[in-house]
């Protein structure tokens, strides 16, 4: 079969708009010759309309957001549903849509939406970009179960319905929900974005291997929780720092994501104590000792804090959210106890 173009691409699903949009933009409905939805991401709502038949008006499959003024096709609903960055990707998932061959890759690049490199820090923006809101989220029922239920300060956490997962090696792509974090800079500004498969129910992570990848700049940044000031505490995991805000709800805090970025973090300027959260393992060991030289040598007092299992995510989930506090209660600094636990006391 001849390679089809973007264009070709786009009328195929034009003809097929209302099951495009059934499929894709599942949190709408059709309203006469139109389909309404939130928005492109397939937010719930009413002010994106999709046209569903050729008429003097405008193609099939062309769509309006009267609350933003964009618009497009029905290429552009693929894309921005399922968080597809590259339109060779857009273009795949448009022919396994309309169940044609995938064996020679669409080449043509759309003017309009200039492809990102995979991986890159641009492409990282794009995906935030494409998220929703956390709470009610699938991904705020994963929390839930881990035990994470005082999500204040999480801003910088989000959910996308229907991300993209690649396997290592061979393999076909798939699609599941999915919690996105961006990676930040000292500035604020997005480097990089951190994505956790789920389950489509909540219930844990996908069925996936590995369930957790990093795209972008990573190195000295983090997923950055609660505004800098001059006491920050600094761990692996997402979920491990958010068990210890738990506790400490009010404590500036980060996800470094790895033990080997955890080692290399920047310090905010004014930052004069650091408490760096310990994983149960070598690499943690490793970590905290290089944490620990790099923050004493700039002149910040350095504090470790270690759970009593596997990390702190273990120990709030095994025991109960006042156990924790009394552990944490103990390992930080007396003046940091009424400053930070003060409300949860």
């Amino acid at each position: 079969m001849a390679r089809l173009n973007a264009a070709e691409l786009a009328q195929r699903l034009g003809r097929q708009a209302e099951a495009v949009c059934r499929h894709y933009l599942s949190n709408g409905r059709k309203q006469g010759n139109y389909w309404q939805v939130g928005d492109v991401r397939n937010t719930a709502g009413r002010s994106m309309f999709v046209r569903l038949h050729d008429s003097a008006k405008g193609l099939a499959g062309k769509w309006q957001d009267s609350a933003t003024g964009e618009h497009g096709d029905l290429l552009d609903v693929i894309r921005d549903s399922l968080g597809l960055i590259d339109f060779a990707d857009v273009a795949n998932e448009a022919r396994r849509f309309l169940s044609l061959p995938q064996l020679e890759p669409v080449q043509q690049s759309r003017p309009a939406h200039t492809p990102a490199s995979s991986g890159s820090s641009e492409a990282a923006c794009r995906l935030w970009h494409m998220t929703q809101p956390l709470i009610g989220s699938t991904a705020g029922t994963y929390l839930h179960r881990r035990g994470i239920t005082d999500l204040r300060g999480t801003a910088n956490l989000r959910f996308h319905p229907n991300c993209y997962w690649r396997p290592e090696g061979d393999g076909p792509t798939e699609t599941w929900p999915a919690m996105i974090a961006a990676v930040t800079d000292l500035d604020g500004r997005i480097t990089g974005a951190h994505r956790t498969w789920l389950r489509r129910d909540g219930s844990g992570k996908a069925p996936v291997d590995p369930p957790r990848k990093a795209m972008g700049d990573l190195l000295g940044h983090a997923v950055r929780f609660g505004d800098p000031q001059d006491v920050l505490a600094a761990g692996e995991g997402i979920e491990t720092i958010l068990s210890l805000r738990q506790v400490l709800p009010m404590m500036p805090m980060i996800s470094a994501l790895s033990a080997g970025h955890l080692s290399v973090v920047q310090f905010p300027v004014h930052l004069r104590r650091l408490y760096i959260v310990c994983d149960n393992d070598p690499a943690g060991d490793s970590a905290r000792d290089s944490l620990v030289d790099r923050a004493i040598a700039a002149g910040i007092e350095a504090i470790t804090l270690s759970p009593m299992l596997g990390d702190f995510n273990e120990d709030l989930t095994a025991r109960t959210l006042d156990a924790l506090r009394a552990q944490i209660r103990v390992q930080i600094a007396p003046e940091d106890v009424s400053r930070f636990m003060a409300a949860m006391a």
